[in-house]
């Protein structure tokens, strides 16, 4: 594979992680990860209750941080509240960004600082990633109709504002599965 506010009330039940993001001083996410998150992918964020039962959402679209440390998921609030439910109860968060084209996938796992609603800027770079994801399943015969459909629920919006603890290969093949470290 390349290489690639203040919390509301309802969010004070968010506990840190036990897992620990990289010490050495490099970002988890390289430069060519960053950029291959924040267009032409799908998304999939999942959570679990206190059970571990899985919940499972469609992810909006992304911001990176300039320093590759933290992610910003956009959520809808009607479309993935028990998603948001969960994050909310224990913090703990997966996303999972596909290429639909080349099925490249990232996974993430990590911990939920902060889920509140969107900045302009956060707005913006939801709106070009749904265009850019209208345009990638377009080459593969969708209509945009509906690609924006799979992504309804943009006015309602929340953020999810994470830091990734873990990056693995979900690109389907031999290398699957396998954890990828801090690079430059």
């Amino acid at each position: 594979m390349r290489d690639f506010k203040e919390a509301p009330e309802a969010d004070k039940k968010i506990q840190p992680s036990s897992v620990t993001a990289p010490t050495d001083g490099r970002p988890l996410l390289s430069e060519a990860n960053a950029a291959f998150v924040r267009r032409f992918a799908s998304m999939n964020v999942a959570g679990r209750d206190a059970q571990n039962r899985p919940a499972l959402a469609r992810g909006l679209g992304i911001r990176v941080t300039p320093d590759r440390r933290t992610l910003t998921v956009f959520l809808s609030e009607t479309h993935s509240s028990r998603v948001l439910k969960c994050l909310r109860e224990n913090g703990a968060i997966a996303l999972a960004v596909t290429r639909p084209k080349t099925h490249e996938t990232l996974q993430f796992k990590g911990q939920v600082r902060v889920i509140g609603p969107l900045s302009d800027e956060d707005r913006l770079e939801m709106m070009a990633y749904q265009e850019s994801f209208v345009a990638e399943l377009e080459q593969l015969g969708y209509p945009p109709e509906f690609t924006r459909q799979l992504l309804a629920g943009s006015e309602c919006a929340v953020a999810v504002v994470f830091e990734p603890t873990a990056m693995f290969d979900q690109t389907p093949g031999a290398k699957a599965g396998e954890k990828l470290g801090a690079k430059p």
